[in-house]
């Protein structure tokens, strides 16, 4: 029982000693502990594994409550005061770095004091009064920071998971949209960043539809496990004092209380022992970081200029660039996605390494792990809203721009070359380069082919699709490929 010292402070003890913790903190001695040993990265737990804490200390006390494991009065105040945590009212309580050793007890224990300190509240008893609620043998019964707290980051990311999951997909019908409307537009595709063959723009965002659409499935997939809790494997994951009834009957209240279909591991042990679920979802995210990243590499290569770069396609004005740049427009969406794209891909590699670094029947690492997933996932969604919102959305395409390009460029040496030889159309390329004169000029000059078959291979939406550019109307000149390399040949 916690005794007054003075006015605004209650005195709470435990084998270690004793703290003064402030009279109206719903946290206790446990959490100041961590709050001193801890003092790490001066940061605040996520609001979502805040609320994953309460779902899983609700769904517990509801199950010890039907298994007679807690007095009814106590198991309603405290699921009461659970949902009190689930719904953010007490965000500010949780004040333990979210970077600590201990495999998260700190963190487990300042949702215990924080639930059974409302809890005593809601019965009417003063906060301290761990005699009527206790965090541990009440909030905590049946429970170890070993299956709490993972069950609550697997809580955790699957409702964040949620939210990137439909950024994705709104992203992905953001691309399709583009794609439709930019499909008659034809520009010079590049290779090695050098003029190729032309290709649509439509095409090109069609492609940034088909990725985004398998980093949505690989992450749904990726997501699977996280289904798979432990809840009732306490400390080393035998389920030492957790009646089996409990077990299946807290899973079942975890699945009502979150709205997702958990279950129970197969094998407790393995399910505490191996954190091969955090590396899981966390490469899906790290692929999918990562073509993010390129994409918006390619956007801001397009939109670069506006008079001395690509600029075949208009980014939307978001704000201005640097004064030494007047006029400029900041390319400021694209860049955000691949900042962020770089935090999520280190983040992965610290999951990586603290996943390996678990030793025998608990990973002590897994406040870093949840720090980084969880961070990697809100962050990643926050980026798809304003990269599509504010840049995807608003692209617009130049077509003018695109079309001249594609009229003087020497790449379209590629479409006459099935039908000229590839000597001839090697001698034309070097010229187009070297004089700036089109492809269509100099083969006109060559006599290489007339101007009416010139009409049929150089239409430039043919050129976009698989096969020879005219092979309809006129036969390619035979073996050309057989024909020797000439110097300067492409």
């Amino acid at each position: 029982m916690a005794t007054m010292t003075r006015e605004g402070v209650r005195i709470e003890r435990d084998f270690l000693g004793e703290a003064e913790v402030p009279i109206d903190a719903y946290y206790g001695l446990e959490t100041l502990r961590g709050v001193e040993n801890f003092p790490i990265s001066g940061l605040t737990i996520h609001p979502a594994l805040i609320r994953g804490l309460g779902r899983v200390k609700k769904a517990a006390a509801l199950a010890n409550r039907v298994t007679g494991y807690l007095d009814p009065r106590i198991a309603d105040a405290i699921g009461q005061a659970a949902g009190d945590v689930i719904a953010g009212n007490l965000n500010g309580q949780f004040i333990v770095d979210p970077i600590q050793g201990g495999a998260g007890a700190s963190i487990n224990a300042n949702a215990n004091e924080v639930i059974a300190n409302r809890a005593l509240e809601i019965l009417g008893h003063a906060r301290g009064r761990y005699d009527v609620v206790s965090p541990t043998s009440h909030v905590n019964r049946a429970q170890s920071e070993t299956d709490a707290f993972p069950t609550a980051v697997r809580v955790a990311a699957l409702e964040l998971g949620q939210a990137l999951l439909r950024e994705l997909h709104q992203l992905h019908d953001a691309f399709a949209e583009k794609e439709r409307e930019f499909d008659g537009l034809i520009k010079i595709g590049r290779a090695n960043l050098q003029d190729a063959e032309p290709i649509r723009l439509g095409q090109e965002f069609g492609a940034y539809r088909r990725v985004v659409g398998r980093d949505f499935e690989r992450i749904r997939q990726a997501s699977k496990p996280l289904h798979e809790v432990n809840l009732g494997a306490t400390t080393v994951g035998t389920g030492l004092n957790a009646d089996p009834d409990y077990i299946e009957t807290a899973v079942t209240f975890l699945a009502d209380v979150t709205g997702f279909p958990m279950r129970a591991a197969e094998d407790l042990v393995d399910a505490t022992q191996n954190t091969d679920w955090y590396t899981e979802v966390s490469g899906s995210l790290k692929v999918c970081a990562t073509n993010l990243s390129k994409v918006v590499n390619d956007l801001r290569l397009m939109a670069s200029g506006p008079r001395c770069g690509l600029a075949e396609i208009a980014l939307p004005t978001r704000q201005p660039a640097s004064p030494a740049a007047a006029g400029a427009v900041s390319p400021g969406m694209a860049e955000v996605v691949n900042q962020v794209a770089f935090q999520v891909i280190g983040n992965d590699q610290t999951i990586c390494l603290a996943s390996e670094a678990g030793q025998l029947e608990r990973n002590a690492m897994q406040p870093v792990m949840a720090f980084n997933l969880l961070q990697s996932i809100g962050i990643m969604a926050n980026a798809l809203a304003v990269f599509r919102k504010f840049l995807v959305d608003g692209i617009k395409a130049n077509a003018e721009h695109m079309r001249a390009g594609v009229e003087g460029s020497a790449g379209l040496v590629a479409v006459i070359r099935p039908h000229v030889g590839h000597a001839l159309s090697a001698r034309i390329a070097r010229e187009a380069r070297a004089t700036g004169r089109t492809v269509r000029e100099l083969a006109l000059r060559e006599g290489a082919l007339s101007r009416e078959q010139l009409d049929v291979v150089l239409d430039t939406f043919e050129m976009t699709r698989p096969g020879i550019a005219g092979g309809g109307v006129m036969r390619p000149r035979s073996l050309w490929w057989e024909e020797p390399e000439v110097d300067g040949a492409i």
